[in-house]
């Protein structure tokens, strides 16, 4: 089966954007795996498989799934990037557009410039909201990592994330803990990791390994996560421009009642086909 997509990136984070045909079946993971591959495939950190919209109201449903082929619940650039395609594609009306995913709806608006500004929805820091194993919810967790007691924040955007704070980014071990707290068996569905370098309250330095994909040059929910826990931990304002490696994402959030916003670029790569 001939198969087209449309390459595209916030910030660097890639996805590849599949439009599902009827009643077709997601594909199977180590097709996900070949077609992720940065040398003999297309080369993305997630697929986005777009679908026909699932309740009213909506402009459409989408799935996402990791470059290591699992599906998992929500994804902040993966959405800004669909809310894009949609918009140029005719759907919503004044570049507002509502879509629908496994975490829930996502209201998303495309402004001057080609930034696309994404309603995150409520953050969540019930342990039972990633899940994550602890007898209750706090502010901070210990976490025992191979003889070394880390201190993270737990919070879940949709999808879970473990937040740590770090003196620089530049030289925080990304690569040794990253890995080790995302399949740590307190967490059961694995987690994305964020290292949070706080610059002032309206400033952030970020770096995210993100389950199933490894580091990433941004991360939409994460940036999220990270402002969601410098709140709480009193550290941070209401909004906070994020620097990730591949550029800046802002964030929005007005307290624990409120929903999260993510504000960023969405571009279009190239398109093309394949076979499946």
């Amino acid at each position: 089966m001939r198969i087209g997509f449309t390459k595209m990136h916030g910030l660097g984070n890639d996805f590849a954007v599949f439009d599902a045909p009827p009643g077709a079946a997601p594909f199977p993971e180590r097709e996900l795996r070949r077609l992720a591959d940065r040398h003999t495939g297309i080369g993305f950190d997630q697929a986005l498989l777009v679908q026909a919209p699932r309740r009213a109201g909506t402009d459409a449903f989408y799935r996402i799934f990791n470059a290591d082929g699992s599906e998992v619940e929500q994804c902040g650039n993966g959405a800004r990037c669909v809310a894009a395609l949609m918009v140029a594609r005719g759907a919503g009306h004044g570049g507002t557009v509502t879509l629908d995913s496994p975490a829930g709806l996502v209201h998303a608006h495309v402004q001057s410039g080609g930034r696309v500004a994404v309603d995150m929805g409520q953050v969540r820091f019930d342990p039972a909201a990633l899940p994550f194993d602890a007898p209750r919810q706090a502010d901070r967790y210990r976490l025992e990592l191979d003889g070394e007691t880390l201190e993270i924040g737990a919070v879940s955007i949709g999808n879970p994330h473990a937040v740590l704070a770090v003196a620089s980014t530049d030289a925080a071990p990304v690569e040794r803990v990253g890995p080790a707290i995302e399949s740590h068996p307190r967490f059961a569905q694995r987690v994305n990791v964020g290292f949070m370098q706080v610059l002032d309250r309206m400033h952030i330095r970020l770096r995210v390994y993100e389950r199933g994909v490894g580091e990433t040059l941004a991360c939409g929910t994460g940036a999220c996560a990270a402002v969601a826990v410098g709140c709480r931990w009193g550290l941070l304002d209401r909004e906070v421009s994020v620097g990730a490696p591949g550029g800046e994402l802002l964030v929005r959030w007005d307290g624990p009642e409120a929903p999260i916003w993510l504000t960023g670029p969405a571009e279009i790569a190239f398109v093309g086909e394949i076979d499946l």
